[in-house]
């Protein structure tokens, strides 16, 4: 019943048109600039970005993405008349131990993969750590860094997908839109830039992952953890120079002439990581009825309040 708790606020198409745009407005901005600016321009931004110290940097991509979760927060609060908690989960309360179990496991696993692949061949990795770099970069990592996921999540996992999913009255629609759509709003990433458009496969992957997650534990808490485990991960463990964030993390990835080395481990891990998570969480909380819970239809308003009734009466 995740994608029916939409039907708890008010739905009037300016509202569901507003939220939109004030809440996902950075993204499509973002993108119908990438579509009409030159390759010179594009490198010229990306140089100006690495001209600005990268923990200030940091801390200056991932500032707006505060105000945006306050802005989507209020925009459901006041204008949809929802409480966030029909935003987050169909349970009567948010399960906190889902968040922490993804955010553990993905930790673990990305690095597990990290120490097996610079075992087999640390070809173009090196040592990058310095303790005081680190330890800033640390504490702007935990302090920012939720704001950023959490925004991401409720945006495309949270309210577009409760929201076209009522739409459309199924769930295999709004589980690929809003997948492909996560894919796009991040192809400004100078990683794109650098290693081609294979790599929109790991970013579209990866939001088909966690919607499939959302959809079959009926929340976004595992989604949660997962993001920001994995961002985390990515900026501490390993940056790169033509990465979207340069950050002062353990390793820095300098094979800047072959990049095709990074972007076969992301596929490696849309291929077979991210199924064996699958399997791992569908075992751990019994998930059944994949096909129905995927692409079965959406009840409507009027039906979805008569079984309440019944079952109050």
């Amino acid at each position: 019943m995740f994608i029916e708790q939409a039907y708890n606020g008010n739905n009037t198409w300016w509202r569901v048109l507003i939220t939109t745009m004030l809440t996902a407005g950075v993204f499509i901005a973002n993108f119908i600039t990438y579509l009409f600016i030159t390759k010179e321009q594009l490198d010229q931004a990306y140089k100006s970005m690495k001209a600005i110290p990268s923990n200030w940097a940091l801390i200056i991509n991932l500032t707006p993405f505060i105000f945006l979760l306050g802005m989507l927060f209020f925009l459901v609060k006041t204008l949809h008349n929802r409480d966030i908690l029909s935003l987050t989960t169909s349970r009567k309360k948010i399960d906190f131990k889902k968040f922490f179990f993804s955010f553990g496991l993905i930790i673990l696993f990305s690095i597990a993969a990290f120490a097996i692949s610079y075992i087999i061949d640390d070809k173009g990795i090196i040592w990058n750590f310095n303790l005081i770099k680190f330890s800033i970069l640390l504490l702007i990592s935990f302090l920012f860094f939720p704001f950023q996921i959490a925004y991401e999540e409720y945006l495309f996992r949270g309210y577009l997908m409760q929201q076209i999913g009522i739409i459309v009255k199924n769930r295999w629609f709004p589980l690929v839109f809003t997948s492909i759509l996560f894919g796009l709003f991040h192809s400004a990433n100078p990683e794109v830039d650098k290693m081609g458009y294979g790599v929109m496969i790991f970013y579209i992957g990866t939001g088909f992952f966690l919607g499939i997650i959302t959809l079959m534990d009926e929340s976004i808490e595992l989604a949660l953890g997962f993001h920001l485990g994995n961002n985390l991960i990515a900026a501490l463990l390993i940056t790169s120079d033509f990465s979207a964030l340069q950050t002062d993390a353990v390793f820095r990835y300098s094979g800047v002439e072959n990049p095709v080395d990074m972007l076969y481990e992301m596929l490696v891990s849309i291929a077979i990581v991210y199924p064996i998570l699958l399997f791992i969480f569908a075992k751990k909380y019994n998930w059944t009825n994949w096909l129905t819970k995927l692409s079965g239809n959406i009840e409507n308003n009027e039906l979805i309040k008569s079984k309440k009734n019944i079952y109050n009466g």
